[in-house]
């Protein structure tokens, strides 16, 4: 039997490293364990009387509701949400987080340089609906295109993508959502891992190509086009004009080759998704140590998933880097609060089923964990949904806790790479932005093969120290900004994960 983990003297919690019988004492006193319970699950280390508060990671994640004897298993059965710690002190770990950002000699990986600064890690044509409408004819264009065998042809060509999504119309033109979904639309068309795109539209929908351009001053819109089925004469007729405009490219967009790059020009989405309780543990702090060596770097490492740091939030407003940067993300925790009332949900709806099975109990304990993925260095920005990062540093977006409308949004915001944790597996991928999975776990690391490309198990299970992880996954970053393949490319996911953030009335 491993012995249990302990995250820091004041908590009043242990973690289990691995599955523990009925009848076991795995603190070695308090008592016996009623049923057997799963590694990643929390037993009491002392006494906690009802109504006080649990503790993990030193932090508050939930209070008892009944008395909780030494030794027993603390879960959602005698656990539950609660106020937590909203005393922001903006700013006082400034200092601290300056002084963490690591020594680094200078990195460079092989990437592709785009006019305007910008630098891509792949070589895709996008092909993007501006409405649902549309959605069908791009997906036809790139199946065919995709299946041809044609891009034997031009080697340096990842491929033709198609961004479809089930919205563009019946929305308020001034509103968030519309605004999301303009953002993202533009962020993709114009994304550095895209070396041509053509937005396709009905031709009457609210979302037009032509308003797009002018709010974003059409920068980087050269390297796209447009058309509309209403325009081209039909289904038939815009499926064949796609297929023809992507022709045409194909010669333009191969006449590419990788050259050394600055490492200080990645921009890297930090996600997790089917978390356990190993995740703040191994995953998710090893990943924070690869963004303080991006960091380091002078690139940019950008952490999203609002709802998912509720009740860490305070963490991270200590190493804002001004009072402008931590006023936008109390604004956003405040306008989740009302989100999440207003529609008869709280935010405690999150941990999921799966979140709970392995060992995370709240939303409190869930988001200790996910913001280790940011590390330890300054908060230099917060962006709104889909907004193109510019600052360099460490940075937060919102967005939802859901995975596939999360990086949608952190792709548009310009990561040329995602780098993704997860303790129960994840079958997940993206495009243009390749997509790194790693497991929290031997377990999962071991069945799932086909999909996890780094194991971070094996810093509970061999004692690997948490910084040679970190240098792991960044040299694997590095890599895979220079070409080399991820496990969900392999699969060719990502095709089906463009999913824009929604927010407002159909009407």
């Amino acid at each position: 039997m491993s012995n249990p983990i302990i995250l820091h003297p004041t908590d009043n919690v242990a973690i289990l490293t691995a599955r523990t019988e009925a009848g076991s004492k795995p603190l070695g006193s308090g008592e016996a364990l009623q049923k057997s319970v799963s590694s990643g699950h929390k037993i009491a280390r002392t006494t906690i009387p009802s109504g006080e508060p649990v503790l993990k990671f030193g932090q508050i994640i939930g209070y008892a509701t009944e008395d909780i004897p030494e030794g027993c298993h603390v879960h959602t059965h005698n656990c539950q949400i609660g106020a937590h710690d909203q005393n922001y002190r903006i700013g006082v770990d400034l200092a601290k987080a300056q002084a963490a950002i690591p020594k680094v000699a200078p990195a460079t990986f092989k990437g592709y340089r785009r006019e305007g600064g910008q630098v891509g890690t792949r070589n895709y044509i996008a092909v993007c609906a501006t409405v649902n409408c549309s959605a069908t004819v791009i997906r036809r264009a790139a199946e065919e295109i995709n299946g041809s065998g044609i891009l034997q042809d031009y080697p340096n060509v990842d491929g033709v993508v198609a961004f479809a999504h089930g919205t563009g119309c019946a929305m308020n033109t001034e509103g968030p959502g519309f605004m999301n979904l303009q953002r993202v639309l533009w962020g993709h068309a114009t994304h550095p891992n895209v070396g041509a795109a053509i937005f396709v539209g009905l031709g009457c929908e609210v979302m037009q190509i032509a308003r797009m351009k002018q709010v974003f001053d059409e920068a980087g819109s050269d390297r796209f086009h447009g058309l509309t089925i209403q325009e081209t004469g039909g289904t038939s007729r815009t499926v064949a004009a796609i297929v023809a405009k992507v022709r045409e490219l194909l010669p333009q967009v191969n006449d590419v080759r990788r050259e050394d790059m600055p490492a200080s020009a990645l921009k890297v989405a930090l996600q997790c998704g089917g978390s356990d309780g190993f995740s703040g543990i191994t995953a998710n702090p090893a990943l924070g140590a690869a963004s303080d060596l991006l960091v380091a770097h002078g690139g940019t490492a950008i952490l999203a998933e609002t709802p998912e740091i509720y009740g860490a939030e305070q963490l991270l407003l200590r190493r804002a880097a001004s009072q402008e940067v931590a006023e936008k993300l109390i604004e956003r925790i405040r306008w989740w609060e009302e989100y999440t009332k207003m529609n008869g949900s709280s935010m405690d709806n999150n941990p999921s089923p799966g979140n709970k099975a392995g060992g995370l109990t709240t939303i409190l304990e869930k988001s200790l964990g996910a913001a280790a993925k940011g590390g330890t260095t300054p908060l230099t920005d917060v962006l709104s949904y889909g907004e193109i990062s510019k600052k360099p540093g460490f940075a937060f977006m919102d967005s939802p806790g859901y995975d596939p409308a999360s990086v949608t949004g952190q792709i548009a915001a310009g990561a040329q790479v995602v780098v993704f944790t997860t303790g129960r597996g994840s079958a997940f991928g993206s495009k243009p932005a390749p997509t790194i999975k790693v497991a929290t776990n031997d377990a999962l690391f071991a069945s799932m093969t086909d999909d996890m490309d780094i194991n971070c198990g094996d810093i509970v299970s061999k004692g690997v120290p948490m910084r040679d992880k970190g240098q792991e996954i960044f040299d694997m970053i590095l890599r895979v900004a220079s070409g080399e393949q991820t496990k969900s490319e392999a699969l060719n996911l990502g095709d089906n994960e463009f999913v824009p953030w929604q927010i407002g009335c159909v009407m």
